[in-house]
């Protein structure tokens, strides 16, 4: 199991002389403002080797420091952490069929449709590997001021592409497949998640919508200009998330490093079979993790079935194997986890403050998971 956090963590000199230079390249980031502060984990073979954390809220320096425990705003991490777990779930308890259309749990996808519409052909597989054929990102926001407004945009979306021809990723895809859970959880993602997910694992600091007395020790993320006008601090940046009131299938999910070393852990936990060894039950099944973590139609696609998976030139860098499966964040937060190595490393940092020109994140995440890889 992932240690507690209640156990020792790894002595902070021992663990900066072992990963000096992954310790180098987040400093040189954050003296190249790539981001303000940033907090980062790895996990080697159920053991935690690295929580660390540099930087500051913000680049003032009177602004609070970022901790090893300190909370980020997930953006698109919360696919993985949230929804894909759900489904993966579901799936492992056999309430969820890959290849159910996606308008038998929403109607309102294909109601009004021609017959012969693309939309009737999509599945909860397609949404999970991003090949549905909808468009990657569309601005809801601008029109929809309430839930059902915008969740009435997204249903009716004119597909780009036949279902599994292309591969897109596509935020409005997982807002319904977000929708589609909650049709077959009969619950919100939000409780659910949290019920079967967070609280089981011990996942004490990840949630959604943040109350307000936790918001200020969040990092910001921006100080939008055009939308919010206002700084945004523990509520969700995403704006489509926003209106959704913060729990989206997309984005919404706030956490930290602790926690998501622990999911990870329990994720290389299961695809390592170690509950057997252990009798102890694991969340996920060494079935369910494989299924998930194969790569999916169309050829050439990197995307497994909501995960990602190392491509070239890939963010993960060039240490992780094939068998490996992650996710980014537009935050710049980042989860990898090498299921043939049993490694798992976490990145969370808030690199779109002030504003989200800054794409220096780019270059940091493969040279960070490089150092990591080659210090172990």
């Amino acid at each position: 199991m992932v240690r507690s956090l209640s156990d020792p963590a790894p002595s902070p000199v021992d663990a900066r002389e072992r990963f000096a230079v992954a310790w180098r390249v987040l400093q040189d980031a954050i003296s190249a403002r790539a981001f303000p502060g940033c907090a980062f984990g790895v996990l080697e073979r159920g053991e935690v080797v690295l929580e660390g954390a540099l930087g500051r809220f913000t680049y003032d320096e009177a602004a609070a420091a970022v901790r090893a425990g300190t909370i980020f705003d997930l953006a698109s991490v919360t696919k993985v952490v949230a929804t894909t777990a759900a489904a993966m779930l579901l799936h492992q308890r056999g309430a969820l069929e890959l290849d159910l259309p996606v308008g038998e749990l929403l109607p309102g996808f294909v109601v009004g449709r021609p017959a012969g519409d693309r939309a009737r052909h999509v599945t909860l597989r397609h949404l999970l590997a991003h090949s549905s054929g909808l468009p990657g990102y569309v601005e809801f926001f601008r029109t929809a001021s309430t839930p059902a407004d915008l969740l009435r945009a997204c249903l009716a979306l004119t597909l780009e592409a036949e279902p599994g021809t292309r591969a897109e990723y596509s935020d409005p895809g997982f807002i319904l497949l977000g929708k589609a859970l909650e049709a077959l959880m009969r619950d919100s993602l939000e409780s659910w998640s949290q019920r079967e997910i967070f609280a089981p694992l011990e996942m004490r600091s990840t949630l959604f919508s943040p109350a307000a007395a936790i918001r200020p020790s969040v990092p910001p993320t921006e100080e939008d200009a055009t939308f919010r006008h206002r700084r945004i601090q523990g509520e969700v940046q995403d704006e489509n998330a926003w209106v959704l009131k913060g729990v989206a299938g997309h984005a919404g999910l706030f956490s930290n490093v602790p926690d998501l070393l622990r999911f990870a852990g329990e994720v290389l936990r299961a695809a390592a079979k170690a509950e057997e060894e252990a009798g102890e039950p694991a969340l996920f099944r060494a079935e369910t993790v494989e299924r998930f973590a194969g790569r999916q139609e169309p050829e050439g696609s990197s995307r497994a079935l909501g995960w990602d998976t190392p491509s070239e030139n890939s963010t993960s860098g060039m240490h992780f194997s094939k068998h490996s499966i992650g996710h980014l964040g537009f935050s710049g937060c980042s989860m990898w986890i090498d299921l043939d190595a049993g490694i798992a490393v976490v990145l969370l940092t808030n690199r779109t403050w002030p504003d989200r020109a800054n794409r220096q994140i780019r270059q940091v995440w493969p040279a960070f998971h490089d150092a990591i890889r080659e210090a172990l």
